[in-house]
């Protein structure tokens, strides 16, 4: 073991260069896989990540209007052991908020000029509240994200707000901001916004309630706390209690979504990581035969070679990871970008401590296991040294080279060519581990290019309606006088009536949404992608989520409970469903008269010409109609997707990192392997540029074949995994796009542009040596 110990000791002297690679190279890789997790992480727990930064409250008690104030009691209730800090107590006012003909009820909460610290709202857009020039605080809110969505109110815009009394107040929008409370839900509680006081006053003229979040020592103790907190204020002043497990279960399906989605490039990004090292590894190995040979020649047995490259190369692994993570670590916080973001946050999100030593064990377990079969293989090379230059370097030349030679076709094109492919299995392995990166940047690309289609043709992914309007009964408009009015908006293309209704499954165990949509002459543009649109009486069409629920498919008859009264309705095709899982069955609304013949439409799909704004065309509606209308956006899963972008962009980067390295052990490879040929190449008269040339050719032809194979076989799996997971999320599979062919080709040729620029400095010092057929050269 001595002996072994002090070769490896000399080895480490004899070849420092090759050593620094190996452990730059895992350092890079360790922190490229650090960094995945933790864009993972930021991206798959947004709830997470925002009550962190916020330092939000585990517990928010509210009260009625006109209710005794918590504050007498504020004092008490900070000293209950188990609470941290309280956020508040804030003077609240429900309101209605207007804008664009959208409406939503929003509880206005009374803050200072400076947020607080506990709960504090995370400004994305614009700015935070601010008094205006001459002094008044009055006439600006900040809306949260949810609430400024469903309103499509950006910083800037001037919003309608709707005080207890009735009186209308004129708002403008200061900021966006995110929280970690539940968010606003069409139909359910209200959104929040944030006001000055004086602001408050003018609105709700003293109606006011109070709400005051409870920051916990232990998470855990929120049930219990809640009881103390209720017997500090007292029970009959506390109208509402909201917890932190109640948000994050509203965002929880969003999580679930981005969760799979990363797991699957975060195994993928981990075994191209761990063949990289590999492949670094062993090149070492193979660059060193003249040296095994000579220990075998000493005396070392097998066994020890084995062990002393299997312990000299699982340090410089231990010693790379532990550069990698400890630079993520002290680092990681300062990239600047997204990647910065996600690294600052990471350490506060649930699972960073399990990434940040699973992730270094588990490579460190694949680099011990591909050093293992390198250094099992070292043992088995015998002490001799000539046997190796007895052998032929690469397969001959085919007579198809041999006919481009004399064709004066380049000889570095024809020499590059034989290089880069000299054996075939030689040729597979180096073509698939610089392939693999290849694969998942592909697939990276589909889930990027599917997001852009909810955005770009929103009708392609089961979502032709814009925008929803229902008319406020009573004083609302008929359905003649309503259809008259969408008739005077230029960039309405179509209006399709629509009724919504809960209906039981058969047993009575569930409950799907049948909806009617359309009608027998003008039915609605559904995306089907199984089967046929509704053409008929009884007909209806389904997402993939109700066919999974029920059992059945495209061709039989469904049977359901409407209101006390049976449903049967015959399925004819599979549509894309983003709504409710997929658990939704469409038919026309003719249909469903012939149940209730009384049926009225419940609200009115509108689908938009070509180019037209939704925000526009809300606003034109909101005006024409007179404010008799509740106008809607129809919900996009692109937006709860919307932090998967950023990710992705920084994915493809960690995955370029890790192709790169793979890509300069191939280039070092072949310029060692490749001595011998070298020094041909040169007797027979190539000059130092023409073998410079052969170098770069033969790196950059592999990186095409790789390319071009990666791609390929990326765009086909990316479709697949896109398909899969939209069918168990109950959208249903068909939604997977392809990138555009010129985005395809732009990642082919970067990929051959790169491997030809990290080439050139290994091709230009090769041709400048003076090569020597000794036995350093031929072994």
């Amino acid at each position: 073991m001595r002996a072994t110990l002090r070769w490896a000791q000399a080895d480490f002297r004899a070849h420092r260069g090759e050593a620094l690679f190996v452990v730059l190279a895992s350092a890079g890789i360790i922190a490229s896989l650090l960094l995945a997790g933790a864009l993972f992480s930021y991206a798959a727990n947004p709830w997470q990540r925002i009550f962190n930064q916020s330092q939000g409250a585990h517990i928010w008690l509210h009260t009625r209007a006109g209710a005794t104030p918590f504050t007498p009691d504020v004092d008490a209730l900070s000293g209950v052991d188990g609470i941290a800090a309280l956020s508040g107590p804030f003077r609240t006012a429900a309101t209605t908020v207007e804008s664009r003909g959208a409406r939503a009820g929003v509880t206005l909460r009374a803050a200072a000029v400076a947020p607080p610290e506990t709960g504090r709202p995370l400004v994305t857009a614009g700015g935070w509240l601010a008094p205006s020039d001459d002094g008044a605080q009055a006439g600006t809110v900040v809306l949260e994200s949810s609430v400024a969505r469903a309103l499509w109110a950006e910083p800037g815009d001037t919003v309608r707000v709707t005080g207890p009394d009735g009186a209308p107040h004129a708002l403008r929008v200061s900021g966006i901001a995110e929280a970690a409370e539940p968010g606003y839900r069409p139909g359910g509680g209200p959104g929040i916004g944030w006001v000055l006081s004086g602001t408050l006053d003018e609105i709700a003229h003293g109606d006011t309630g109070q709400s005051v979040g409870l920051r916990l020592e232990d998470p855990d103790d929120t049930d219990f706390m809640v009881q103390r907190a209720v017997t500090v204020l007292g029970a009959d002043r506390v109208a509402q209690v909201t917890k932190w497990q109640q948000a994050r279960a509203e965002a929880g399906g969003d999580d679930r979504l981005l969760g799979q989605m990363f797991a699957v490039f975060g195994l993928g990004a981990l075994l191209a990581a761990a063949l990289a090292a590999a492949g670094a590894i062993g090149a070492r190995v193979r660059g060193q035969l003249r040296d095994i040979a000579i220990l075998k020649a000493v005396g070392f047995t097998p066994g020890q070679v084995t062990r002393g490259f299997l312990v000299q190369h699982l340090a410089f692994a231990l010693l790379g990871v532990t550069l990698g993570t400890a630079a993520i670590a002290l680092l990681g916080a300062r990239i600047p970008g997204r990647i910065g973001e996600a690294a600052a946050v990471w350490q506060d999100l649930p699972g960073h401590t399990a990434l940040m030593i699973g992730v270094p064990c588990g490579a460190v377990l694949l680099i011990a296991a591909a050093t293992g079969l390198s250094a099992w293989r070292a043992g088995r090379v015998p002490p001799v040294p000539v046997a190796r230059a007895a052998l032929p370097s690469a397969t001959p030349m085919t007579a198809l080279g041999r006919r481009a030679l004399g064709m004066r076709v380049p000889p570095a094109l024809v020499l590059g060519w034989r290089a880069a492919f000299p054996r075939r299995g030689r040729t597979l392995v180096a073509v698939a581990r610089l392939a693999l990166p290849m694969v998942l940047i592909t697939v990276a690309l589909v889930a990027w290019s599917t997001l852009d289609q909810f955005r770009s043709r929103p009708a392609s992914m089961g979502l032709p309606a814009a925008l929803t309007v229902r008319a406020e009964q009573p004083a609302g408009p008929s359905d003649s006088e309503l259809e008259k009015t969408l008739a005077t908006i230029p960039d309405i293309a179509a209006v399709h009536p629509g009724a919504e209704m809960a209906a039981l499954v058969p047993g009575q165990t569930g409950t799907i949404t049948l909806r009617g949509l359309g009608t027998a002459r003008h039915p609605y543009p559904s995306e089907v992608v199984e089967g046929r649109a509704v053409g008929g009486p009884d007909e209806a069409v389904a997402g993939q989520g109700l066919l999974d629920l029920l059992g059945v498919r495209v061709g039989d008859w469904v049977r359901m409970t409407v209101e006390g009264r049976p449903q049967i309705l015959h399925l004819v095709g599979r549509t894309i469903e983003p709504e409710s899982g997929g658990r939704v069955i469409t038919t026309t609304i003719d249909a469903l008269r012939e149940r209730d013949p009384r049926l009225r439409p419940d609200f009115h799909a509108l689908v938009l010409r070509e180019g037209a704004d939704p925000r526009a065309v809300s606003g034109t509606l909101a005006v024409a109609a007179g404010g008799t209308l509740e106008i809607r956006e129809t919900p996009n899963p692109a937006d709860r997707l919307e932090p998967a972008r950023g990710v992705i962009a920084a994915l493809i980067a960690v995955l370029a990192l890790i192709g790169l390295i793979e890509l300069l052990t191939l280039i070092s490879t072949g310029v060692r392997d490749r001595g011998r040929d070298l020094l041909a190449l040169k007797a027979i008269g190539l000059t130092p540029r023409q073998i410079g040339a052969t170098i770069v050719t033969a790196a950059g032809l592999t990186a095409l074949v790789s390319a071009v194979v990666g791609t390929t076989v990326g765009a086909l799996s990316g479709s697949w995994l896109v398909d899969a997971q939209g069918a168990a999320s109950g959208i249903g599979a068909g939604i997977a796009q392809l990138p555009p062919l010129p985005m395809l080709l732009t990642v082919t040729i970067g990929a051959v542009l790169g491997a030809v620029a990290a080439a050139a400095l290994p091709a230009a010092r090769a041709a400048r040596r003076r090569l020597a057929d000794s036995l350093s050269e031929t072994l």
